[in-house]
């Protein structure tokens, strides 16, 4: 028996088998390599939506103050008090009981200011900082690391402490901001640790990137990229923020392309890091018979994602150019319902 492939080519019986193995052996390679690039579980945008419903923990009466989150953002400096007062305050706006600061001294009083509804700490600049916060890991369900921290020495040695003794309690952490400036000068602080949950900007993204991986970004390849920085952390979740987030756990990709609006004001990425914290800490409650074998923390950044976009797109309808995240935090109750309650 002869095949002719195409002219001038021609493949005996005896080859014909080994030529077709190596075909079927390349397309089962390219099908694997397309199918890291797709939701496994998760068919689409709805399905995604009705398992950050399955996490939402039902309100009740006979519940007490604390059990639906405690909440703990590490940021705030001199110069930055707006980012960690953002995502604390939007951390109970989605429904966590109690949120935390712990800032520098001075940041202390301005965050005070801002609302009565926050406990701060102003330890964060303090020698014994470590040993301060480590008082309080056992009452809090997640940190959010890095809004408003800034690049002092001192406050970034205290942070790397924390970090690592809330590691050492297998406590959820939500790094931001300069929390990821840090982590992309030393990546063994977060490498392998699974309940973390890394949210860059694009700025963020490429310097992260090239500090795990060693070469520039594929800008032709943003789910790919997403997706490889992960496996290279040891599948911590990673959510590039942009036009579409863009979000993987090193074995799925998501994009959350719920509609918002053209305004980027500043502060946006803390409203979803303070949410992020509360959804993480629900999700991981909820566990992953609640997120058809999704990883919940997947399934919680989706959730935070929507959010911050859903605020996003209702505070311009009413504010239009002059929207700030101050806007946006005021649509957090009516856009959760809207997407999450009805």
């Amino acid at each position: 028996v002869k095949c002719v492939l195409w002219p001038g080519l021609s493949i005996t019986n005896g080859s014909i088998f080994t030529v077709l193995s190596l075909g079927l052996s390349f397309l089962i390679i390219l099908e694997r390599a397309f199918s890291l690039h797709k939701p496994h579980s998760i068919k689409d945008m709805e399905n995604t939506f009705q398992l950050v419903r399955n996490i939402i923990p039902p309100l009740s009466a006979r519940k007490h103050k604390g059990q639906d989150g405690r909440i703990g953002v590490v940021g705030g400096c001199q110069e930055y008090t707006g980012a960690p007062y953002f995502a604390a305050i939007s951390a109970l706006k989605v429904g966590a009981d109690l949120s935390h600061v712990f800032c520098a001294r001075e940041a202390a009083p301005v965050i005070k200011a801002y609302s009565p509804e926050l406990i701060v700490h102003p330890i964060l600049d303090s020698p014994h900082a470590v040993h301060e916060v480590e008082q309080w890991l056992p009452r809090l369900h997640a940190l959010v690391i890095g809004p408003g921290l800034g690049r002092d020495d001192i406050l970034l040695k205290n942070v790397k402490g924390i970090l690592e003794a809330s590691k050492a309690r297998g406590i959820p952490v939500v790094v931001d901001a300069d929390g990821l400036w840090l982590v992309a000068q030393q990546p063994a602080l977060i490498q392998g640790y699974q309940k973390a949950i890394l949210t860059p900007n694009h700025m963020e993204f490429g310097r992260l990137y090239e500090a795990v991986l060693r070469g520039p970004v594929d800008s032709a390849d943003h789910h790919g990229s997403v997706l490889r920085l992960s496996q290279a952390l040891g599948n911590v979740t990673v959510v590039q923020k942009g036009e579409h987030d863009v979000i993987s756990d090193g074995q799925q990709v998501l994009t959350c392309s719920q509609e918002g609006s053209g305004r980027r004001c500043g502060g946006q990425g803390d409203l979803l890091s303070g949410s992020l914290g509360v959804l993480v800490h629900w999700a991981l409650l909820a566990g992953p018979e609640k997120t058809n074998g999704s990883s919940p923390l997947l399934v919680a950044a989706f959730g935070a994602c929507a959010l911050t976009r859903q605020c996003n797109h209702q505070a311009f309808q009413k504010h239009g150019r002059s929207t700030t995240t101050t806007d946006m935090i005021a649509e957090v109750g009516a856009a959760f319902s809207k997407l999450f309650e009805t």
